[in-house]
């Protein structure tokens, strides 16, 4: 496609996100979908009697690729530079574009001729990864509904336009009450215990607001945790907490009716596919196959850690009676968990997360990052000088290469801090899924494009980021997915990278949090970011020995989403039904809730997770823990033959990075581990 004035539409690699605008969107997003339905059209009306596999499926691979394109630089864009006029323009083209992708695979005629393909004698030619596309397309629109008789396909094809409006409006309300609150304290007294950087954070984001004095704290994640685990006012923390616990809960921003809305219309869509539950729709091609096996994999991992978490929980209750005098062991208050449990850990293992800071500046992490994945993967990650144009003067750009060919294999942005404009939490995507030797189209191979985000302690003047030790597991996290997608070595757009099953995806980013635990790795990066100097022998111990602390409740915690989100997508009538659904689905994971007076909300009304897109993670929360089994076990391979080991790096480059949805996950693990994963690394990895 030749070079467009509108960004969203130019085919160049690197994207022109300086002269992007609000008015771009309809205009670019009314073409690309126009392209498309003349696309399918085409496809659908061909003459049954040439069909070929080039005519069919591969036609339809390359059908919606520039829609693809555009909508997701879209959807990216309005992901971290939000604002009223984008909003609106995203929202407008929203139930359009929904509408065309629910309409694919309900179209009669389309799906008349790839079924004829596919059943016909010339059908069985066509082998390996196109062989591999021919069976997961048919398999797409089977469970998408096109066997269905019209009436059926028609009403799906209207509810999925539903769901996007009513996931796209929920992901709002929780940045728009996000975004609606904060705090300025004046008096310094009420920051006792506070860490420097956390008060230096606070007030630099006071200033920021225009305020000449004192010190602003928000809902955002590095303003919120500092002042939850360490302030000593305990007023502070409760209102901070209250706060952030009614996000998504309190009108004009408030999620309820969108809760119900949303698991009617999942209800009503399995109901329409013929499945008992949304959540067998959604697992029916996952690792886990069924919502009784994730439910049965979530509860049997409850039950192993029951007994560690109600011991840890009482030991808690236990140590803040005996600090505070109290005559008898009770309950602690939401706003109190976080602060007696650092307390509680710095009492055990003499170790205070805040030490690790100062080692953990940044640009150093992701130095030594880089330079990991060198080591193990064999690639290079280079800045971008001059860098081309991006959507803030934060992010970053880089190019990956393989090391002994000097090949570049990808590119890709980060954007690490947090912002008003930007939704929370932290993430992977890609804009550009490069050409791969083996493509039908004969074209010469390209790089891919993606990127990283995150909302991660900012800088502060005169100081870099510094990190805290989780926040830098996020970041090798994040990467993990990315080095997914850069890797892969697919020749079908549409089965690279982190295009695999839901439950799979989460294996290479979790397997990169491990190198964050191991010495040998940690001083890749981990220096003081004044004195150079490598963490002190003592404190790493110390981190070591606290890393299992409270590691039963931060499971169970994990295990406690997991159980809602598949319990709402399996009895959604039941919970429909209910007067008071928050009250409804807390009774039902009561025993997974963290023991406190008032009791702890659950996360249903902020919960972007499973209600922020139309399937997303929703029925699939439980791939956080089906993954951590995979990758503690898979870890146990570079435990053994060398953290650093490129022999063992290079077969998991081949065997699973570059491999995308070349085959089913579980034969790509095996054909990586030599057999089926086992769950014992995980349990003894969680100290369990």
């Amino acid at each position: 496609m030749p070079f467009s004035p509108n960004p969203f539409l130019d085919p160049a690699f690197e994207i022109r996100w300086a002269v992007c605008r609000a008015e771009h969107v309809e205009p670019a997003i009314s073409e690309a979908l126009a392209q498309a339905r003349a696309a399918i059209e085409k496809i659908a009306t061909q003459p049954l009697g040439e069909l070929s596999f080039a005519s069919t499926f591969l036609a339809l691979e390359q059908a919606t690729e520039l829609l693809g394109t555009a909508w997701g630089r879209v959807t990216h864009w309005q992901s971290v530079a939000d604002h009223p006029e984008l909003r609106e323009a995203h929202n407008k083209m929203l139930p359009q574009v929904s509408e065309f992708y629910a309409s694919v695979p309900l179209n009669p005629e389309l799906w008349q001729r790839l079924k004829a393909f596919s059943e016909s004698g010339v059908a069985s030619s066509v082998q390996g990864i196109e062989r591999r596309l021919l069976e997961e397309t048919v398999a797409d629109f089977r469970q998408a509904g096109a066997d269905l008789p019209e009436a059926q396909r028609t009403r799906l094809a209207a509810l999925q336009s539903e769901l996007a409006q009513a996931t796209q409006k929920y992901s709002e309300n929780v940045l728009d009450a996000t975004n609606a609150w904060e705090l300025i304290v004046e008096d310094e007294a009420r920051l006792a215990g506070l860490p420097e950087h956390a008060k230096d954070a606070a007030r630099a984001s006071a200033q920021r607001a225009g305020r000449t004095s004192g010190w602003r704290f928000t809902l955002h994640q590095p303003s919120l945790e500092p002042v939850m685990v360490y302030a000593e006012d305990e007023a502070l923390r409760r209102e901070l907490w209250e706060a952030s616990a009614a996000v998504g809960a309190r009108e004009p921003h408030d999620n309820t009716a969108l809760v119900r809305q949303i698991l009617a219309l999942r209800a009503e869509k399995a109901a329409l596919l013929g499945k008992p539950h949304f959540a067998d729709v959604v697992l029916e091609r996952r690792m886990a196959q069924s919502g009784a096996q994730a439910l049965a994999f979530v509860e049997d991992l409850a039950a192993r850690t029951s007994e560690a978490f109600l011991r840890e929980a009482r030991e808690l209750e236990e140590f803040k009676a005996a600090q505070t005098g109290a005559s008898e062991v009770g309950r602690l208050a939401p706003w109190d968990l976080a602060f007696w449990a650092e307390k509680l850990r710095q009492h055990k293992h003499a170790f205070d997360a805040e030490a690790l800071r100062p080692y953990f500046p940044i640009e150093r992490v992701l130095e030594g990052l880089f330079e990991l994945a060198r080591r193990v993967f064999g690639v290079v990650a280079r800045p971008r000088e001059p860098a081309p144009e991006v959507w803030h003067a934060e992010v970053k750009f880089y190019d990956l290469f393989d090391e002994k060919s000097g090949e570049q294999l990808g590119s890709f942005y980060t954007d690490w801090h947090p912002r008003d404009s930007k939704r929370g939490g932290a993430w992977m995507n890609y804009l550009c899924t490069g050409e791969r030797p083996g493509s039908t189209r004969g074209a010469p191979r390209t790089p891919h494009l993606g990127l990283i985000c995150g909302n991660l302690t900012p800088p502060v003047e005169g100081r870099p980021a510094l990190l805290t030790h989780r926040e830098v597991e996020t970041v090798f996290h994040e990467f993990g997915h990315l080095l997914h997608h850069l890797l892969g070595e697919v020749p079908i757009k549409s089965l690279n990278g982190v295009n695999v099953a839901w439950d799979f995806v989460e294996l290479p980013s979790q397997i990169m949090e491990n190198w964050c635990w191991e010495r040998e790795s940690l001083d890749l990066f981990a220096r003081h970011y004044e004195t150079g100097e490598p963490i002190p022998e003592p404190l790493f111990a110390a981190m070591v020995g606290a890393r299992n602390f409270r590691s039963a409740t931060f499971l169970v915690r994990q295990i406690s989403l997991a159980k809602l989100d598949l319990l709402l997508h399996i009895d959604s009538a039941r919970y429909l039904a209910a007067a008071d659904i928050e009250a409804a689905i807390r009774a039902d994971t009561a025993a997974l809730l963290v023991p406190a007076d008032p009791p702890v909300p659950t996360a249903l009304r902020r919960f972007n997770h499973i209600f922020s897109d139309p399937v997303g993670y929703a029925a699939g929360y439980y791939s956080y823990q089906w993954a951590a089994v995979l990758d503690a076990d898979a870890f146990t391979r570079f435990q053994r033959e060398g953290l650093f080991n490129q022999k063992t790096g290079r077969e998991f480059r081949q065997k699973i990075l570059s491999r995308g949805n070349a085959a089913p996950a579980a034969e790509l693990y095996r054909d990586f581990m030599g057999r089926d994963p086992e769950l014992q690394a995980h349990l003894t990895r969680q100290g369990v």
